[in-house]
């Protein structure tokens, strides 16, 4: 109502200003009119006794408008009044809407008496063509303000433009939704539902592309001319070259790579080739090098970083913004997608996983000869930096990166790519867990297959077989063929030793175990004891007869037979598939064990996170504990202490309050004890909120959820469950993880099966 009020009294003040500006001709109108204004006066004054506020307002309003058609020659008088009668039955008639159209901000005149009939509203960017559309409104001809743009029209222009910040300003506030601004923010937002749309059937991925190429990492910054570099305990001015190289090593001074003999020869190895001719005559020992003091104005540096003001802050931000608005997005097919990594990754030292035999190796500035940038031929091409060329412009629809180049360390492709987001990954996500669906109608008849081929004659189908049990199994990954000496000594389940295996007859309590024992993907180390059938036993025995422990256990089988034998069993199965296969059924087999119907909301989570721990353990998805993992327990448990301290407290009271409502008997215990009630209830429920999350950190401990869940769990299965329990989608899907499975979350019902 207050609200309400105001707009009222804007639009008084309003209509006032707009008599003022006639005051002047006012004066010379002749006595008749001055008699007509007397009598408006007179029964004004009675309209005001006998009407509410908002008709006051109108009827006022629309007497201004009628004192303006009185100077523009009106002298009906029983016309006028009949006018004014009529106004003011319709003006009753559609209070609803004007109160909603005041709501929304209008609050001059004229849009008030403008309210199309449909009650559609209509934003201040479309006011222009709705105006006109109020000019030819017969019933409304009456109230036009014919006067203002001859008489005042600077003055009456500037009021249209304070009362439409006024009515932007009451949309703000009020947050309302139908605001044309707000609309055109939420445009760009709208999700393109490509998953309704027939796909590509040529094998193209796209068929225009346009996009703004990379963005470079910035120009070596030289150090200040007070940090030094000693070496054998004098001071040495490096070239900018061999200096930049220096930075990398002292940023890592503190880190436990710097303290590896591989690192440290690799790296040194790698700076002389950056040094000029004295500077290699030199340095030609790395121990003698003294990197402290530009570590030290680096660690400086980056607390400088951190206490940055806000405003400084603010200014970088707005500049990574600018850059994402340039160069995060592409064209795609006539859709805006978000472009994932469109950064090039600055030069540095290569650190690899584990005990990675490059590690310490310069990796070298990519500068924009060495770039391959791939857009249609019919859009606006990508343009280098001034004075550069690209290596290469292709226009290859087939493929769906956006720029490549090959990076010096191992000799690999790297690619810019579409966003988690977006079609291409999203349909390449449908189709594996599709085909995974595929493998499921088929997979009792593989078995089958394999348990025969454990008979076979032939070693190599004796090999291929055991190890596509394994794969189907225990979910391990095939493992590719790799350099000697390239990468680090990781393995898969065609590349395993003999040293990776043990065979138990017996061991604790169960027969025919194999314990394995390797580094797989990321040097992650795979350490598993299980029972296994006793023919695959046998084999396997066979397999490492008169074998060395470094001698391959499968011999006859590489990745490559195995593969070409997966592609007979099904058309695009891979060892991939069955790691997907396995990890999604799991998840689905784990929840219909684990969910509970009486369970709450945290206890359905925590049963989701045990069956999606379930499929991490079975991927081998390991993790090092954090390092806050300690403390932040801590942290937990005083919070669960404390709660519990505060339940007791309020059972202690709810006690007392039903011995006191014993005694009274009357309605005001009674609510005293339904209210401590609740108390009780409520702190139960926290309570509960944090021992469940407590349980969960626990259990999480070393296994990483995160790669199960994006990458081997058809989202289908968990979005399906979310519906059936009511489970908010936000409890297990992030902002981020939603928009990459927008598809899974529009097209699963709570009834979808895998």
């Amino acid at each position: 109502m207050s609200g309400d009020h105001s707009h009222n009294e804007e639009q008084i003040d309003c209509g006032s200003r707009v008599n003022d500006s006639h005051k002047h001709k006012d004066k010379y109108k002749d006595k008749e009119h001055k008699h007509k204004d007397h009598k408006k006066d007179k029964e004004r004054d009675r309209l005001k006794h006998g009407n509410s506020d908002h008709k006051d307002s109108s009827d006022k309003k629309h007497r201004d408008k009628e004192k303006m058609k009185h100077k523009d020659g009106s002298t009906d008088k029983y016309k006028d009044k009949h006018k004014e009668k009529r106004k003011e039955e319709k003006m009753k008639s559609l209070d609803g809407k004007i109160k909603k159209e005041k709501e929304n901000g209008f609050a001059s005149p004229p849009h008030v008496k403008s309210e199309p009939e449909d009650d559609f509203y209509h934003s201040p960017k479309h006011e222009r063509s709705l105006k006109r559309e109020r000019d030819v409104d017969d019933n409304d001809s009456e109230f036009k303000p014919k006067k203002i743009k001859t008489e005042n029209e600077k003055k009456a222009k500037k009021r249209k433009q304070d009362e439409d910040i006024k009515s932007k300003k009451t949309k703000v506030k009020k947050g309302e939704v139908t605001d044309g601004k707000k609309k055109g923010k939420k445009e760009p937002e709208e999700k393109w539902k490509w998953w309704e749309e027939e796909r590509y059937t040529d094998g193209s991925k796209w068929k225009f592309l346009e996009h703004k190429g990379p963005v470079f990492a910035p120009p070596y910054d030289p150090l200040p001319n007070q940090v030094k570099f000693y070496y054998d305990g004098k001071t040495m001015k490096l070239s900018p070259e061999a200096e930049e190289v220096a930075t990398f090593f002292a940023k890592m001074l503190d880190h436990e790579y710097t303290t590896k003999d591989i690192f440290r020869k690799n790296f040194f190895k790698d700076w002389r080739k950056e040094m000029n001719s004295e500077e290699k005559a030199k340095i030609t020992d790395l121990k003698k090098c003294n990197f402290a003091e530009m570590s030290e104005y680096f660690k400086a540096q980056s607390e400088a970083r951190k206490a940055m003001s806000k405003a400084e802050k603010l200014k970088i931000k707005e500049e990574n913004e600018r850059l994402l608005q340039e160069y995060g997005f592409c064209i795609m097919d006539n859709h805006k997608e978000r472009i994932a990594n469109f950064r090039i990754e600055p030069p540095g030292l290569f650190r690899g996983r584990g005990d990675h035999p490059k590690m310490g190796m310069l990796k070298r500035r990519i500068r924009p000869k060495d770039i391959i940038v791939n857009c249609s031929k019919d859009s606006k091409h990508p343009e280098p930096p001034p004075g550069t060329k690209w290596k290469e412009v292709r226009h290859d629809n087939k493929v769906t990166w956006l720029v490549s180049w090959t990076e010096n360390i191992q000799g690999s492709i790297k690619y810019i790519m579409l966003n988690p987001s977006s079609r291409i990954k999203g349909e390449k996500d449908w189709q594996k867990y599709e085909t995974a669906r595929r493998l499921k109608k088929c997979v009792d008849r593989i078995r089958s297959q394999y348990h025969e081929d454990w008979k076979s004659k032939e070693m190599r189908i004796r090999q291929r077989a055991v190890a596509l049990y394994f794969i189907d199994k225990l979910a391990l990954r095939a493992g590719n063929e790799k350099e000697e000496g390239e990468t680090a000594d990781t393995v898969g389940c065609c590349s395993l030793r003999v040293e990776h295996i043990k065979l138990y007859p017996e061991k604790d309590g169960q027969e025919y175990v194999v314990e394995f024992d390797f580094l797989g993907k990321d040097s992650i180390r795979y350490y598993n004891k299980v029972p296994v059938e006793k023919r695959v036993f046998k084999n396997l025995q066979l397999f490492m007869e008169n074998k060395e422990p470094d001698d391959d256990l499968f011999d006859r089988l590489n990745t490559s037979i195995l593969n070409k034998h997966l592609q007979e069993l099904m058309d695009g199965l891979t060892a991939k598939v069955f790691r997907t296969y396995n990890a999604s059924i799991t998840l689905q087999q784990q929840l219909k064990q684990l969910t509970s119907a009486d369970e709450n909301i945290p206890a359905k989570i925590l049963s989701y996170n045990r069956a999606n721990r379930a499929v991490a353990i079975l991927c081998n998805h390991q993790r090092a504990p954090p390092k806050t993992f300690e403390k932040s327990m801590q942290n937990l448990q005083t919070k669960i202490d404390a709660k519990r301290d505060q339940l007791s407290d309020a059972k202690r009271e709810l006690k007392s309050a039903k011995a006191d409502a014993k005694v009274r008997r009357d309605e005001k215990s009674k609510k005293a004890v339904e209210t401590k009630k609740k108390a009780v209830e409520r702190i139960e429920e926290q309570l509960m909120k944090l021992e469940v999350q407590a349980t969960d950190r626990e259990e999480n401990k070393q296994i990483a959820l995160g790669t199960s869940k994006l990458n081997y769990l058809d989202p289908r299965i968990s979005v399906a469950w979310c519906k059936k329990w009511s489970i908010p989608i936000e409890k297990i899907y992030n902002k981020t993880q939603r928009e990459k499975f927008a598809w899974a979350i529009d097209m699963a019902d709570d009834d979808y099966e895998f």
